[in-house]
């Protein structure tokens, strides 16, 4: 329970206590906590404080080990150099050189040199503190999640996967009245129907809330452990013959059953051949003649096929009246009506009737698109739904929009939103940050990797006041022998590559790179060290940070690979790996083999969280070099890239709710990046929750 508080909330649940720590036991236990970086508040340390110590001892000895796990400081760090980074400054290129090809021959590290190594400097950054939590605030996590309006991570996934294991029956009461995202609701069902099939709850559940032949498949996908997006194919699992039932029955009571089947019936014949509908044709008659359509390509014109079918003849108005049917679809497919009607007008009135029928996401992207729709120079950027995290980017050929028509588009979002926000309580006095404007909206978690900090791709982060970064990468050994690469790659204003510190080049721009490592079975690191004053007065601007797997495995295959970067003011002081100067830290397990964590741009001292993944192209090498285009493209697509920012929504939500403050000490309500905030970007449970 602590651990999954711990990682959302950084909070802790401690009952109360019969005993009484003294202040020296307090400290003792205190002491490794602090030399991570961490702070307990004093509302915790006094709880804790009236605990036995056979109850404390346990609690903060797990505590610990889930903050060193947090920060990646659960590892040994050994580099190539163990005198890194001062033993590879002192070496010359022909020395580095030898030490790089003894390693490849013969597997063996460097040794390390005889000076000592003196302690860390002190960062002046802020401490993470922990503070005392509740059951009720803890269970709320859950309600929270299980209500978002936009997709989980994996991550998130797991977390809900045990609460209904651990709270079995008792779940049901923490369960939210409304489930905007599908698949978010498919996972929830699948979940009850594995761990609680017998609960009379759980049939009631699945059929109040499984609506449709999709809502369905998903459930199916849910129980066979495959992907709930249904972007990929799924091996569906041999169902009991009480599971298969529950399918048949739920799919019998949908409507317009055969149009939705149709919609992807590939996965729906695999489906088929694991039910058998045509040996209950007799209890289940619908459900059995929809299949024999999609299993024997039976005539049916379905909604889509309408719909392309009257924008290829040049028919806009009969598409638009057939996506009236679908107000979500009508919202998203509004750009294009608009570049082949010669009557925008009568669009956009048929817009303001259907969009209070559509999601608020969809509005707020919708809106966000208009607003940028003038800018035609920036890159059309493609995230494309699924698991893994890659990413698409093409220059922008389509036709202009007139700007007064995308400006109505844009009114017509937000009075719809003022309108929905206004009708949920009210917020008061509230200031929202200008910062909020770096951080996007966290729409579409689905493929965010698990890390120490979450935020939604794209968002801008600043960077401690350190002069230093120290980029850093752990991996392990899957079934044979795996080489991970840490690389750099230098970029200027104008998005020109410049240089890349990897495994041929140690030293450049004032940056250092730790050594090659090839083989890891015990575990191993690299690191790269980034002097971000020095780097900057010789006309670098932006630093990707780029992960490739040399040896073609994928990072879902490896028992344990994980990055992130520290702030060091410092880098000649401490040890390679100091758990309290670690700034974030990100796990690598999607089924990719390059990836782009984040990129610091120097100029504005900002982090640009990218959390993805280039596409391998097979005429090149696995390495940085061999991805030189993608990676260029990758950088300035993350840069370019239109999504809804934090400030647009929280404004929203001010306006309707409450009155907008500049002062945050007068503020009832404070939407910003301040610890003390009521809602902050880490937030992203709260806010998928409460304000999508």
């Amino acid at each position: 329970m602590n651990e999954i508080y711990l990682r959302r909330r950084s909070r802790l649940h401690v009952p109360p206590g019969q005993g009484g720590l003294t202040p020296q036991q307090m400290a003792t236990m205190l002491k490794e906590i602090e030399a991570l970086g961490f702070v307990l508040a004093d509302d915790l340390v006094a709880r804790l404080s009236t605990l036995s110590v056979e109850q404390a001892a346990p609690l903060l000895r797990q505590l610990t080990q889930e903050m060193r796990k947090l920060l990646g400081a659960h590892r040994e760090y050994t580099p190539l150099y163990p005198g890194f980074p001062a033993q590879v400054m002192a070496l010359t290129e022909a020395e580095l050189y030898l030490n790089a090809l003894k390693h490849y021959v013969s597997l063996r590290r460097v040794a390390a040199t005889e000076e000592d190594r003196p302690p860390l400097l002190l960062n002046q950054r802020f401490p993470r503190i922990v503070e005392l939590g509740s059951l009720e605030d803890f269970e709320a996590l859950f309600t929270r999640l299980a209500g978002s309006a936009a997709s989980l991570s994996e991550q998130d996934r797991a977390d809900l996967g045990w609460w209904i294991r651990h709270y079995e029956a008792d779940v049901f009461r923490l369960l939210p009245a409304k489930f905007p995202f599908k698949e978010n609701l498919a996972l929830i069902g699948a979940q009850l129907v594995l761990h609680l099939d017998h609960d009379e709850r759980t049939q009631q559940f699945v059929h109040t809330h499984l609506r449709t032949a999709t809502d369905v498949l998903r459930l199916a996908v849910g129980l066979s452990g495959g992907d709930l997006s249904l972007a990929s194919s799924t091996r569906f699992a041999r169902f009991t013959r009480r599971q298969r039932r529950l399918l048949l029955a739920l799919l019998e009571g949908c409507s317009d059953l055969t149009e939705d089947m149709r919609r992807r019936i590939e996965p729906f014949k695999r489906l088929g051949e694991r039910l058998h509908p045509g040996e209950h044709r007799d209890r289940f008659p619908k459900t059995a003649a929809a299949f024999a359509v999609i299993r024997d390509g039976l005539p049916f014109v379905s909604f889509n096929h309408r719909v392309e079918q009257a924008l290829a003849i040049g028919d806009v108005a009969g598409a638009a009246q057939a996506l009236e049917a679908r107000p979500g679809e009508y919202a998203r497919r509004l750009d294009l009506l608009l570049r082949k009607s010669e009557a925008p007008q009568a669009l956009l009135m048929r817009f303001a009737d259907l969009a209070p029928r559509v999601s608020t996401p969809v509005l707020l992207q919708v809106l966000t698109h208009f607003k940028a729709r003038g800018d035609q120079r920036r890159l059309r950027v493609f995230f494309p739904k699924g698991e893994v995290a890659k990413v698409f980017a093409r220059a922008d050929r389509r036709d202009a929009i007139d700007a007064a028509v995308a400006q109505q588009v844009v009114q017509g979002c937000e009075e719809v939103l003022l309108a929905r926000f206004a009708l949920l309580p009210p917020l008061g006095r509230c200031f929202v940050d200008p910062a909020l404007a770096r951080y996007a909206v966290p729409l579409a978690q689905r493929a965010a990797s698990k890390s120490l900090r979450t935020f939604a791709r794209g968002s801008r982060i600043p960077m401690p006041a350190g002069g230093f970064v120290r980029l850093f990468l752990w991996w392990m050994n899957g079934r044979s022998r795996v080489d991970i690469d840490l690389s750099a790659v230098l970029y200027g204003d104008d998005y020109g590559h410049l240089d890349t510190l990897a495994f041929y080049n140690l030293r450049a721009w004032g940056a250092h790179h730790s050594g090659d490592i090839v083989d890891a079975p015990k575990g191993a690191c690299e690191f790269i060290d980034l002097d971000l004053s020095l780097l900057r007065a010789r006309g670098v601007r932006f630093v990707v940070m780029c992960i490739n797997s040399y040896s073609g495995q994928a990072y879902c295959d490896l028992p344990e690979c994980f990055a992130g970067w520290m702030s060091r003011t410092d880098v000649r002081s401490g040890e390679p790996f100091e758990a309290r100067t670690v700034v974030d830290r990100v796990d690598l397990s999607s089924d990719a083999r390059i990836s782009l964590p984040l990129v610091l741009d120097l100029q504005h001292r900002e982090v640009l969280w990218a959390d993805i993944a280039l596409k391998e192209h097979p005429r090149f090498a696995n390495s940085v070099a061999g991805n030189q285009a993608g990676v260029s493209l990758m950088l300035r697509a993350l840069r370019e890239m239109v999504k809804p920012d934090l400030h647009t929504l929280m404004s929203l939500h001010a306006r309707a709710r409450g009155c907008l403050v500049d002062n945050p000490s007068e503020a009832e309500t404070r939407f910003g990046i301040a610890p003390d905030s009521t809602v902050t970007p880490l937030d992203g449970d709260t806010i998928r929750a409460l304000y999508l």
